[in-house]
């Protein structure tokens, strides 16, 4: 997969006026600073909860009540322990190859992983599943570390595009092949539960890569998830 920050550089000019509820990404990279790591986790857990304690107090809660008191602290450890584990980059699976031993040479497909992101430009949920499919090329990974790849990547701050690209770069890499896809179905609640709180749409994205860019083996992975390559889908394209 070629870098394809060149492609982005244009986002860069935008204003958040500019941008307002618009679904757009920068980069391909999450956006880190380079100090993003000098503070310890149990640092970064005092100051998230200092401040969310700030924004509570702000919006007029009480946090001598019972019910909000632990609030500030529950949401620090979230963050940092839970939803946004993904950023840090001692969290990122350990991925083993085995020989593909046995000679399966079609696609392995491993179908409706369910995650749990958060919108970057909202800090709100998006809920959906990932389909992961890759043909050996004489190595193959345990299933289960496809699903903690996913879950891996999806635990940041996240638009949908940027996710299918990380998890196909991700796979990519670690099998040493480009005969990789990827399909995303997600519902975003930045879309259903504000702005124009559509509770009935999402969205899919995808990603195909080597053989899968020939239409015969995207119609084969596509029919595993009964879908077709007509179907409305945002592939995701190397730039």
């Amino acid at each position: 997969m070629r870098n394809s920050k060149n492609s982005f550089q244009k986002n860069l000019l935008l204003t958040d006026d500019d941008i307002g509820d618009d679904h757009i990404m920068t980069s391909l990279a999450t956006p880190m600073r380079p100090d993003a790591f000098e503070l310890s986790d149990e640092e970064k857990m005092a100051k998230i909860e200092h401040h969310f304690r700030e924004i509570m107090e702000t919006m007029g809660l009480d946090l001598t009540d019972d019910s909000l008191r632990g609030t500030p602290k529950r949401v620090a450890k979230m963050y940092v322990q839970e939803i946004f584990s993904g950023l840090n980059p001692k969290n990122r699976p350990s991925v083993a190859l085995f020989e593909n031993k046995y000679g399966y040479a079609e696609m392995l497909v491993e179908k409706d992983i369910t995650f749990y992101s958060n919108c970057e430009h909202h800090f709100v949920p998006i809920i959906g599943k990932a389909h992961v499919a890759y043909i050996s090329n004489g190595s193959v990974i345990g299933l289960s570390k496809i699903n903690r790849i996913v879950q891996y990547f999806a635990k940041r701050p996240q638009v949908q595009e940027r996710l299918t690209m990380q998890i196909a770069q991700e796979l990519c890499d670690i099998l040493g092949t480009d005969d990789v896809a990827i399909v995303i179905d997600a519902h975003h609640l930045c879309v259903s539960s504000r702005g124009v709180q559509d509770v009935n749409s999402s969205t899919v994205t995808a990603y195909y890569g080597g053989n899968f860019m020939k239409e015969a083996k995207k119609n084969e992975f596509l029919q595993y998830l009964n879908l077709s390559s007509n179907s409305n889908v945002t592939e995701v394209l190397q730039s």
